[in-house]
């Protein structure tokens, strides 16, 4: 199994136990699950909304899951310039987070709604790692395998 091959399998492995926390515990606070949001809990507290946080939940983990599974299909039946094309894609899809998220968990960070406090720069590095991650293992793979 080459490089390609294994940074998309280890982000199926860590998106498919975010999948698991979003489907069966989407209330803890690990694993970028959503406990660590304080409106989380705010939301239990009401029927409608806890509907909602729920429904969104799965909703978020469904869409990874569309990750996940396609990155299993390149693993298994890709070709060298899908896998690199892969990786490319993934370093795009997941430097989408600055564009909305960031900012927004900046902000809830800065006013005290996300437990614990400085989340938001956890978060920051790990999406800052998985982009410097598939960067790097995309250039190996351009100049490795064409």
């Amino acid at each position: 199994m080459n490089i390609l091959k294994w940074a998309i399998l280890l982000f199926t492995i860590i998106e498919s136990l975010n999948v698991i926390m979003l489907y069966f515990a989407p209330g803890m606070k690990q694993g970028n699950a959503l406990g660590v949001f304080t409106a989380w809990e705010k939301a239990q507290k009401d029927e409608e909304m806890k509907s909602f946080a729920y429904y969104m939940a799965a909703w978020v983990a469904g869409a990874k899951l569309i990750f996940i599974l396609l990155g299993i299909s390149v693993i298994l039946w890709g070709n060298i310039e899908m896998q690199i094309a892969t990786c490319g894609a993934m370093v795009i899809s997941i430097s989408s987070f600055f564009f909305k998220l960031y900012p927004l968990i900046k902000n809830m960070d800065k006013n005290g709604q996300i437990e614990p406090k400085g989340y938001s720069k956890t978060l920051l590095a790990m999406i800052i790692t998985f982009i410097l991650g598939f960067l790097l293992v995309f250039i190996i793979g351009v100049i490795k395998y064409l």
